[in-house]
């Protein structure tokens, strides 16, 4: 990854309401989220859920497929793997097995749909 393109994921990231939103669809696996219910679990008005998912798109961390009249948001894995990578790629002086970062890679199919490492996303606001 190139740092102009570690910038722009970074930035995308560095926002609340899209940082939940992108945990949420690396949470949600392959399977991805329609968009109603990623408005419903984080309590965003559609308007702002929008602008915040066309900026994540925007920076490559995630993808729609339309099902129907429903849009599908999906976490892109070699994206979001790729920032990692750039992030830690001379931690503990290039050797990044000495800091305890295997080739943990995540990918759709190694994602654990409900499983979280952390708090979850942030609850619906005023529900």
């Amino acid at each position: 990854m190139e740092k102009s393109s570690a910038l722009v994921a970074l930035a995308a990231l560095a926002q609340e309401s899209r940082l939940d939103i992108f945990r949420l669809l690396v949470q949600a696996g392959s399977q991805g989220l329609a968009v109603g219910q990623i408005g419903e679990q984080l309590g965003l008005p559609s308007a702002t859920l929008a602008f915040h998912l066309k900026e994540l798109k925007n920076a490559g961390l995630a993808t729609f497929t339309r099902n129907g009249r429903s849009l599908i948001y999906v976490a892109v894995y070699p994206t979001m793997n790729a920032l990692l990578e750039y992030l830690t790629e001379n931690c503990c002086q290039g050797i990044a097995a000495a800091c305890g970062l295997g080739a943990t890679a995540c990918t759709s199919e190694t994602a654990s749909p409900g499983v979280t490492h952390e708090a979850p996303a942030r609850s619906p606001i005023g529900r």
